[in-house]
């Protein structure tokens, strides 16, 4: 249905190298760039905010799809629809779901809705015909370089089934320990859209990673 695109995750770059980081990514085929902000709430980590990702954003040529892993997505996507491609918020969040991708869709941005490895599928069903993508996290949300969880295959293939019954377009995006085994296996579940980090960012050939990643 759709083509494969890779999003490598700036929290797995060297922050001290950003731009450098930004251009790599670019020069090495990245179809999007993929930001995790973090509040220290939601998840327990502190990641980075409005201001990081307008500081990618002065070098990116490419989407920068940002996934907002905080308690109030509805009080914060404001501070990023100027950049971002995508804003993808959570299910589990303090909001009213509906009212707030419908608030990022207004503001022109395209709109996500993401779920944690412990919630069930159920839990986005009713949003999915209001969406651009869904993020199905293959790691607990909160820190980089975990070992994928392959019982989640089953939420995208209940996704990409969901999708094609009801005739609707979202992108599947999974994030959380992709590499050059599991992305094939998520893309050959339904998956469309691969977040990968720590296997991008730490390769020797960054190029190679994500040719062989679009090529699932």
């Amino acid at each position: 249905m759709h083509p494969v695109l890779v999003a490598p995750s700036l929290l797995a770059c060297d922050f001290g190298r950003l731009h450098q980081e930004v251009e790599r990514a670019q020069a090495c085929g990245a179809d999007w760039l993929h930001c995790d902000v973090m509040d220290g709430h939601f998840v327990d980590n502190i990641s980075f905010g409005p201001a990081f990702v307008a500081a990618v954003a002065q070098v990116s040529r490419v989407p920068l799809d940002v996934h907002l892993m905080v308690d109030r997505p509805d009080h914060y996507f404001e501070r990023f629809v100027r950049v971002a491609h995508n804003i993808t918020v959570h299910v589990e969040a303090q909001h009213d779901v509906g009212a707030t991708l419908a608030a990022i869709r207004a503001a022109r941005c395209r709109c996500g809705i993401s779920l944690r490895p412990a919630t069930p599928f159920s839990a986005v069903e009713p949003y999915l015909d209001q969406v651009d993508l869904l993020l199905i996290m293959t790691v607990v949300p909160g820190f980089g370089g975990q070992a994928f969880m392959p019982e989640m295959l089953e939420k995208v293939r209940a996704a990409a089934e969901w999708r094609a019954r009801r005739g609707l377009r979202y992108r599947i995006q999974v994030d959380g320990g992709i590499n050059d085994a599991t992305g094939p296996e998520c893309v050959g579940t339904g998956a469309d859209t691969l977040v990968v980090g720590t296997h991008a960012f730490r390769a020797e050939d960054m190029a190679g990673v994500i040719g062989q990643l679009r090529g699932s």
